[in-house]
């Protein structure tokens, strides 16, 4: 994302009113990243969808916001940022309220991707004024209060969800846009001043259109995968092959045309190509284990809607106050160590999760997730300043967008893996289990109860029940096992950056957007 290179020399006019609507355009669309979590059963129930299509009311929004991200800039230097924002923030509204008004899961899937389409450039363009309407001087605290609105999103999100759907009903963790857009949308067009237009601007659109492609392409094959069984389906093979044909003609363009979609010289940077790897793996454990929290706490734990959010809250708190702490640190401490400690955190709070059954206390639900968002806290700004510490100035824009778009793929392939993962671990899970519980199995007879005789009909049922209760209990710990790992190993890629000569001054929102 680029920015004007001219701040503001003076104060400027109704500055305070500015950034007052930039941020609730901004919270907005952060709210929207967690705030459907806790109603996803709800949701689930009203569309008649199975537990892994639920998840792609999750992942149709961050997919579109991840290809919608990068042209963001082109589209604010093409019509004018204002005019790009205003129609952002009103697209985005009129998506949420169609989401509320959903009746399939079709609908509430393709409104979804809608709303991913408008928000993507809410986040970027709202910072863009923000760095505008500042001087050099005052950009640190701006950015700093920029960050802070990125990080309420995840923090009230779920509060608020569990709140609007326990009371009201699941519809208005979408309706909640309205009142929050009209006075961002109002408030914007009263104040904010237009940026001049570059009509010659371009966009590379065959690289674009590949890219958008491949992704769609790559999260239709994760989607429907596991529902389709695989390669045994045509669907997946077709998918599987748009994907590898769009990803291979997107890499020969990058690398044969002159002015390409995607910049192959950022990859030249050995900070910035590691930091991609990191970022991705960042997204994949942050979401992914958010999309598990939910069903595992409502499901299982039978906990209402309202306890699972408040529970879930204290993830999103742990995140922004080590946000704080780690930016007062940057510059002191070596960030190579900063990310080491992160990811440990990370790590750690996934092996303790490895160990839940629906029995779990309130309190270890809360420490673990305030544990685990703390070492998202950890990982955000320090990999920001690697990422971008030894990259030329000028490649920063583009180092952005294409960083951005990295932890929002990681995040939508990181909900398919793991959505697709538990459905199949369960049903192999039951059928392992079941093996053992029969007339002639001894050991199980010694311990059966009547109401548990595989003999009749209710006693079959009941352990149907059980076994289905206990498969489910392991598939999830089998998760939790996998973003465990993920943590461990890419902590070796730590020895391969490269420590900058002095620290440079970095927008940390970058990892933010």
């Amino acid at each position: 994302m680029s920015t004007s290179g001219s701040a503001a020399a003076g104060v400027v006019a109704n500055r305070g009113a500015i950034t007052a609507c930039v941020i609730l355009s901004v919270i907005m669309q952060a709210l929207d990243t967690t705030i459907a979590n806790v109603a996803l059963p709800y949701i689930q129930g009203s569309v008649a969808a199975s537990a892994d299509q639920i998840n792609w009311v999750l992942t149709s929004y961050i997919v579109a916001a991840a290809i919608m991200t990068p042209p963001s800039g082109f589209l604010a230097a093409k019509f004018g940022r204002k005019r790009v924002l205003l129609t952002a923030i009103f697209g985005f509204v009129a998506a949420s309220v169609l989401c509320g008004l959903a009746q399939s899961l079709p609908q509430i899937v393709g409104f979804r991707l809608l709303q991913g389409l408008f928000g993507a450039a809410l986040v970027p363009l709202s910072q863009g004024i923000m760095l505008d309407i500042y001087s050099v001087e005052e950009r640190g605290s701006a950015m700093a209060l920029f960050g802070v609105s990125v990080m309420v999103g995840p923090v009230l999100g779920p509060v608020i969800g569990g709140w609007l759907t326990d009371n009201i009903s699941w519809r208005w963790v979408f309706y909640i846009n309205v009142p929050i857009g009209v006075i961002a949308f109002m408030g914007i067009s009263v104040f904010v001043t237009e940026t001049k237009v570059d009509s010659g601007a371009k966009l590379d659109w065959f690289g674009f259109g590949m890219l958008s492609v491949a992704i769609g392409a790559l999260q239709l094959f994760l989607d429907r995968g596991q529902q389709l069984d695989w390669f045994s389906s045509s669907e997946i093979v077709i998918e599987a092959m748009v994907c590898a044909s769009a990803f291979y003609l997107l890499i020969v363009h990058t690398f044969t045309t002159e002015k390409s979609f995607i910049n192959p010289r950022l990859f030249l940077d050995q900070n910035f190509s590691v930091s991609m790897v990191f970022i991705f793996v960042i997204g994949v454990t942050y979401l992914a284990s958010l999309a598990l929290m939910t069903p595992y706490l409502q499901s299982l734990m039978g906990y209402p809607v309202i306890t699972a959010g408040i529970v879930m809250g204290p993830r999103g708190l742990g995140t922004m106050l080590c946000m704080f702490v780690v930016g007062r640190l940057i510059g002191k401490v070596d960030t190579r160590i900063l990310l080491f400690v992160g990811l440990a955190i990370t790590a750690w709070a996934m092996y303790d999760m490895t160990g839940w059954t629906p029995d779990v206390s309130q309190w270890t639900i809360i420490y673990v997730g305030f544990i685990q968002g703390a070492g998202l806290g950890f990982l955000f700004v320090p990999l920001t300043t690697v990422a971008f510490s030894t990259l030329p100035a000028h490649m920063r824009g583009d180092g952005t967008g294409l960083y951005n778009l990295s932890r929002n793929i990681g995040s939508s392939v990181g909900i398919a893996v793991v959505s697709a993962l538990l459905v199949e671990n369960t049903q192999r899970n039951h059928a392992d289990l079941a093996s053992y519980v029969t007339p002639f199995n001894h050991a199980f007879q010694a311990k059966a109860a009547a109401a548990l005789d595989p003999m009749t009909a209710a006693g079959r049922a009941a352990l149907d029940e059980i076994i289905t209760l206990q498969s489910t209990i392991i598939s999830y710990i089998d998760d939790f096992k996998l973003l465990m790992i993920m943590s461990l190993v890419v902590m070796p890629l730590i020895l391969v950056l490269r420590k900058p000569e002095k620290p440079p001054e970095i927008d940390h929102s970058a990892a933010m957007e």
